[in-house]
């Protein structure tokens, strides 16, 4: 069976066939983040390590950290902070090194910069995923041998000089091409991770049914694992969680292996909780003066004032269970559990415990 083995300091990732799905939690990404963005300008990474903490206890099982930050603020006082290979490798190193200081997850060292991908494979402790090499010639050129100095797994995105080909064939002859490239530098196929490109479903109809076509493809005749921007096929479209929902379980019974997305649910912040509640007394419904913000949003459905796994992480969970790959369904059974009442179970505990002492 194909296993890509993707290391921090301590701990170990595998993606493979018959390995519960990976999750590489995506939320490290300045890009479309004004707030992040700003922060990074300012050398302030303390949402940087939040959003690690919490992609970790949402399950993730490796940290996507991507450099791609535009300096505007400096970039109007120096012009060097216009071109990305001057801001991405100190950054990127920077990045790494916070993020390694709250958590031992894996990481994937993800930028279109050279000088940031080997800037984070050397400051990444362990064998981080890199991410990523397309089948340009030009990038093949560069990151194949990055790949093979570092030993490290690599993410191989079905596009060439030509473009994003919508024929499947054409992607899958793409990715065959960096699987037999990789080989010439010596880079087994089992550290190359396929991502097939994953189309949105509301521009193209067939979009859902080409990937699952393509993983199966690329597993049964290549031999490699595969991964995808999960959020990808429900662009554009309302309730995206539940094309989302439907889409991982469906892609990972076909063999896709991993997925780079977001496990987080994130919480709800005090406006909507505000309206909600304006709502309700509008309504006539007197509400307790004692009640407190997180018992209310769970009462009315909202979610959690505080990050929780998102509802994509419970379809993964379930296909695990469903795939036998969650032995016994304890993982299952856990991640149904209300981390609230586990507190406030071992307050109990402690309290009755204390009360038997005395």
């Amino acid at each position: 069976m194909t296993r890509t083995i993707i290391e921090s300091q301590t701990k170990t990732t595998v993606i493979g066939f018959d390995e519960p799905f990976c999750v590489i939690g995506e939320r490290i990404n300045p890009t479309g983040r004004k707030i992040l963005n700003e922060e990074l300008e300012r050398g302030d990474f303390s949402r940087v390590q939040a959003d690690a903490i919490a992609q970790v206890a949402a399950g993730a099982t490796v940290l996507d950290i991507n450099s791609g930050a535009v300096f505007s603020n400096k970039m109007a006082k120096d012009p060097r902070y216009a071109d990305n290979n001057f801001v991405e490798p100190a950054l990127m190193k920077a990045l790494v090194e916070c993020v390694q200081e709250v958590t031992d997850c894996p990481l994937c060292i993800d930028s279109s910069v050279p000088g940031a991908l080997e800037n984070g494979l050397a400051a990444a402790k362990g064998r981080p995923l890199l991410n990523s090499v397309t089948g340009e010639e030009e990038r093949l050129e560069m990151v194949l041998p990055l790949v093979k100095k570092y030993n490290v797994p690599v993410v191989a995105i079905s596009n060439d000089d030509t473009g994003i080909s919508e024929d499947p064939e054409v992607r899958f002859a793409v990715a065959k091409k960096i699987v037999e490239r990789a080989a010439d530098y010596g880079i087994p196929a089992h550290d190359i991770v396929v991502d097939p490109l994953v189309m949105p479903i509301g521009a193209m109809a067939t979009a859902g049914h080409q990937v699952f076509t393509l993983v199966r493809r690329l597993r049964e005749e290549l031999g490699v694992n595969t991964t995808c921007g999960a959020s990808n096929i429900s662009f554009g479209l309302p309730n995206r969680h539940g094309v989302n929902n439907a889409f991982l379980p469906m892609a990972y019974a076909a063999g896709m292996t991993s997925a780079i997305m977001n496990p987080v649910a994130l919480p709800v912040g005090p406006k909507a909780i505000a309206e909600k509640k304006a709502a309700i007394e509008a309504a006539g419904i007197i509400l307790p003066a004692d009640l407190d913000d997180e018992t209310f949003v769970k009462l009315f459905g909202m979610g959690s004032t505080k990050p929780r796994a998102g509802k994509e992480m419970e379809a993964i969970r379930a296909a695990n269970l469903l795939l036998n790959q969650d032995d016994g369904g304890a993982a299952w059974i856990n991640f149904n559990k209300d981390p609230d009442a586990a507190v406030q179970g071992g307050r109990a505990n402690r309290r009755a415990g204390g009360r038997r002492r005395g």
